[in-house]
């Protein structure tokens, strides 16, 4: 910890859901570039409200503050394609390895699973 109290570790960073489940339904997507109705249907959204989130979460500003760049979106043979920045790739994998560790919802505190 410095002398100012900062402990130079990241800040923590609040996700919501809908925001958490784009990002991870386009990391699941392997890199590659998908179709806006499509990730909808993945997200069981409409595409305005998958459009909606990729605005919010790509490089675009909103008034006078700029983006987090973890998404893009491209027009691409008449179809709006969304997909993953480098940042927001990042961001993606430390999301799936938090949701990979975290214990099953109904799995009781201390409960062991069974063996395969």
């Amino acid at each position: 910890m410095t002398a100012d109290g900062d402990s130079g570790a990241p800040p923590a960073l609040r996700i919501d859901r809908a925001t958490a489940g784009l990002l991870l339904a386009l990391l699941d997507a392997g890199g590659t570039a998908v179709s806006v109705p499509r990730l909808g249907k993945r997200l069981g959204q409409g595409a305005s409200a998958v459009m909606r989130q990729l605005a919010l979460t790509g490089d675009g500003a909103l008034g006078d503050r700029p983006g987090p760049g973890w998404t893009r979106l491209e027009h691409r043979d008449e179809r709006w394609m969304a997909g993953l920045t480098d940042a927001g790739r990042a961001l993606a994998l430390r999301l799936r390895a938090l949701v990979d560790a975290a214990p099953a919802p109904d799995a009781a505190p201390g409960a062991q699973e069974p063996p395969p």
